[in-house]
């Protein structure tokens, strides 16, 4: 009898929780919001264009409306970086007087001129076989130290592509990371590179929600903001709005944001973020995730495509990582009685986990997941000039944002907290 009672208690306050969240996250607002981040005013929300920098000012007018306070730090909403793009002009190496092929070497720096000898002070770094590339480099770049680091050539096919980065922008940094795919070990060596250097300016979208008891610990809700631009007509149409890619997500951030100032009752802290640069890069979740210990966030909700039904239908989503923690677990038990269903990610052969701005935090442990309905295998308006707001599903994404903000309940209020990725498996 105490199950029963409890059980239908349960159902009780999570039908009461669905109707109070509907006075705040609606179809109407939903719909303002999708309606102005994916018009044709914002010329397709590409990376450093105007139409960017629109969207980004509409969401950090959104933010404040919401009353979220400022990122400690920031004397705004704008959270801003400075990219580089370089453009190499020359370089050349060697290891122990002996020449070392071009295509071996891969520079990381903002300096126009560079060159680094066993005198100039640079960490000997060696990459040993087995070890998680990504995560070694990762952790390389957070440090935020000069280093020389040998590569080693079994990972000849990672580097070939790191190689093939060597024209996109790169974080303005006063360090520098020379990268040699070698097996051997120098005792003397000489890297020089000139690059041509255009430096290039990003902001993503940050406010918070002050925690109460657990001040010092984040919960994140996140989506990027841009998307492709202006490309080659088809049919008259030229611009990629991004209605779905990823307007849904921003749009869903800006909702949970007013939810959740409007409770008020946080015990961690709330963070809301839009980034820039997901499209090109992942610049701005990466510049971001900078920012935070990775051991202080108790969980990333990356928002990600939810403007269109699910394989399953309406009422559902996917969680891409599922099986690396234990939080998709949490989500379904705090939605039990709503009849919306959380399930793994059915598309693990595209690897979604690590193509979204969740991967940067989720390869440092964090329980950082994307949560998303796109049909990846046949989503017919992904990266084209069709994805507007008139193929969106405005009740069901309105819908999705009320699961995600009851879903999360337990871990914003700090009563569960999800397992951390083992990174050690992360491949």
């Amino acid at each position: 009898m105490k199950q029963v009672f409890f059980i239908s208690f349960l159902l009780i306050v999570t039908i009461g929780a669905f109707a109070q969240i509907e006075k705040v996250i609606n179809k109407s607002e939903v719909e303002r919001i999708e309606k102005k981040l994916s018009a044709d005013d914002m010329e397709g929300r590409r990376t450093f264009t105007p139409g960017l920098v629109k969207a980004g000012n509409f969401i950090a007018d959104e933010f404040k409306k919401a009353g979220l306070q400022q990122a400690p730090g920031l004397t705004g909403y704008k959270q801003e970086f400075t990219m580089v793009q370089p453009r190499l002009v020359s370089v050349s190496g060697s290891f122990d007087q002996q020449a070392l092929p071009e295509k071996s070497i891969v520079v990381n720096t903002s300096a126009a001129d560079l060159e680094v000898t066993e005198k100039s002070g640079f960490e000997k770094i060696r990459i040993k076989p087995g070890s998680n590339l990504n995560t070694e480099i990762a952790g390389l770049t957070r440090a935020g130290k000069n280093y020389l680091v040998l590569i080693d050539t079994s990972y000849a096919a990672l580097f070939s592509r790191m190689a093939g980065r060597g024209s996109r922008p790169v974080f303005k940094a006063n360090n520098s990371i020379v990268y040699v795919l070698s097996a051997a070990d120098p005792k003397t060596y000489k890297i020089s590179i000139k690059q041509e250097v255009k430096e290039l300016g990003l902001s993503n979208i940050v406010g918070v929600i002050p925690g109460k008891s657990k001040r010092d610990e984040y919960v994140i809700f996140s989506a990027h903001y841009d998307h492709l631009g202006i490309g080659r007509p088809v049919d008259g149409d030229s611009i990629f709005n991004g209605a779905n890619d990823d307007a849904a997500g921003s749009t869903a951030v800006i909702m949970l944001a007013n939810y959740f100032n409007t409770l008020h009752n946080n015990e961690r802290t709330l963070v809301f973020a839009a980034f820039c640069g997901e499209e090109v890069g992942g610049y701005g979740s990466q510049y971001f995730s900078r920012q935070f210990a990775p051991e202080k966030v108790a969980a990333m909700f990356n928002i990600e495509m939810i403007g269109t039904d699910s394989k399953w239908g309406k009422n559902s989503a996917y969680i891409t990582g599922y099986e690396k923690t234990d939080m998709g677990k949490i989500l379904e038990k705090n939605l039990q009685g709503t009849g919306f269903q959380f399930y793994p990610d059915p598309y693990t052969t595209q690897g979604l986990f690590y193509r979204s701005d969740n991967a940067t935090l989720a390869r440092l442990g964090v329980p950082a997941h994307t949560i998303s309905t796109s049909k990846m295998d046949s989503e017919q308006y992904y990266h084209t000039v069709n994805d507007e707001i008139e193929t969106l599903d405005m009740d069901n994404m309105a819908a999705i944002i009320r699961a995600i903000a009851l879903s999360s309940q337990t871990i914003v209020s700090g009563k569960d907290t999800p397992s951390r990725v083992d990174t050690q498996q992360l491949r």
